[in-house]
């Protein structure tokens, strides 16, 4: 089996956390890479955009009818993706740094690690639960 067709039976066969745990690090890492390269101000718009793409998409996931997450965890991945709509609009314009919201986004990886058991930030201490904002 081909390294391309064992990627590609690894996405299909992948929880929705660990999805949203992969394409966060994918993002997180092109985003850090243009910064890394000197991007900054408009120069990160496509950096900005697919970031802010993806929050829609959790924000969206967690208003979503049905969602079984706790209420009070809905509310505050909601509340990011509010935030980083803002955040990356004075991004874009000179008003505001990229790194709170790569730090965001880092926080946001470990506590989606499947091998992460707590909160955010402390070492083993992830939610029991899928904390995935797609249930």
């Amino acid at each position: 089996m081909s390294l391309n067709a064992y990627r590609s039976a690894m996405r299909i066969a992948e929880t929705p956390r660990a999805a949203e745990h992969r394409l966060m690090r994918e993002i997180t890492g092109e985003f850090a890479a243009a910064i890394d390269q000197g991007a900054s101000g408009a120069a990160l718009m496509p950096a900005l955009h697919r970031n802010r793409e993806m929050w829609g998409v959790f924000s969206a996931a967690c208003a979503a009818p049905g969602n079984a997450l706790p209420a009070e965890l809905r509310a505050g991945i909601i509340a990011l993706g509010q935030w980083v709509d803002r955040h990356s609009s004075a991004v874009m314009q000179g008003r505001e740094s990229a790194a709170d919201l790569i730090e965001v986004n880092r926080t946001m990886i470990e506590a989606l690690d499947p091998g992460h058991r707590g909160q955010p930030g402390q070492p083993g201490s992830a939610p029991q639960a899928s904390s995935s904002t797609s249930q």
